[in-house]
């Protein structure tokens, strides 16, 4: 910070004061996903004090520092997924369908054992589909 001489030959700094962002704080946000706009907000600074600091303190930019710190949130978050799976079938069922590919499967099972391709249900479709409006009429008598 620059220094200015003032009347009494006293030095005072010029300038306003730097503001404190603690270091523990912010790599916590960055693991709890947070934006740049909640992390700015909760030290009360600017996106480009937020840069700024980001280079002085760790020699890159705010989004190379976010996506290391960030990722040791996501190890965070599944370890935390993982222990609750241990006591919580749904959420087995979930990491299994995300991370494993597994799928839920609905079998449909027919009963009177003929087998029609759907060519052939399609042409059974057509077929009532074309009597239904020929056997609603109802019969009149002509004078």
């Amino acid at each position: 910070m620059l220094q200015r001489k003032g009347m009494r030959g006293m030095t005072r700094p010029v300038g306003r004061p730097k503001k404190l962002i603690d270091q523990k704080q912010f790599e916590g946000l960055c693991g709890l996903q947070c934006t740049t706009e909640e992390i700015c907000s909760f030290f009360d600074i600017t996106d480009k004090t937020l840069q700024t600091w980001c280079k002085e303190t760790y020699g890159v930019n705010f989004s190379v520092v976010f996506q290391q710190k960030r990722n040791k949130g996501k190890i965070s978050l599944r370890r935390s997924q993982f222990k609750l799976a241990e006591r919580n079938a749904n959420m087995a069922i979930f990491l299994g369908k995300q991370m494993l590919g597994q799928k839920d499967r609905q079998e449909i099972e027919m009963s009177g054992g003929v087998e029609l391709s759907i060519e052939e249900r399609r042409q059974i479709v057509r077929d009532e589909l074309a009597g239904v409006g020929k056997n609603d009429r109802t019969p009149t008598k002509s004078s």
